[in-house]
């Protein structure tokens, strides 16, 4: 049984990854009016991967037995000043869902909750690699500068990404 502080702080989770889901589409919508189908794709799988995590989250909570409550999810931003920027705003929001991660692991090693720190390690896990895909992409942003050819290359390089669930 999860008590109801976890309960709720999940619950909250569920919220934020559904939002990040929003977040990454709206990101997608941006780079497609851009015609650069390439960084489409990669935020598109992106909000994939968050809807994924929103759903397991909200699985866990049901399975031990306490109710994922839903809420209305926040309007993303939609403009953005160039795709650096985009990738930018990616790394600030990961950095901030990590120290919600953490805040999750850390309340239930509060609690002893031995199931739910189980559980959240998959997500600390997750984490290191979002930080680490985001930041190769803005490293490759950041080394072609305004270089049309080099934005070319890299669309083409984020074209070739898809979704792969996570076996649960």
């Amino acid at each position: 049984m999860i008590s109801k502080n976890m309960e709720k702080a999940l619950n909250e989770q569920v919220n934020w990854e559904f939002y990040s889901s929003y977040f990454y589409l709206s990101m997608s919508s941006y780079f497609a009016s851009s015609s650069l189908a390439g960084c489409a794709n990669w935020m598109r799988v992106q909000a994939q991967e968050e809807l994924f995590h929103a759903i397991k989250i909200y699985d866990y909570i049901n399975e031990r037995g306490g109710r994922a409550i839903l809420e209305a999810i926040a309007k993303p931003p939609f403009e953005w000043k160039s795709p650096l920027h985009v990738f930018e705003e990616v790394m600030s929001h990961e950095q901030k869902v990590t120290g919600l991660i953490n805040g999750l692991v850390n309340l239930a090693v509060d609690e002893r909750d031995h199931a739910t720190n189980n559980f959240l390690q998959w997500f600390v896990a997750e984490q290191v690699e979002e930080e680490s895909s985001v930041a190769s992409v803005m490293e490759k942003f950041k080394l072609i500068g305004k270089d049309k050819s080099g934005l070319f290359a890299i669309d083409l390089e984020l074209a070739k990404r898809v979704f792969v669930p996570p076996a649960k």
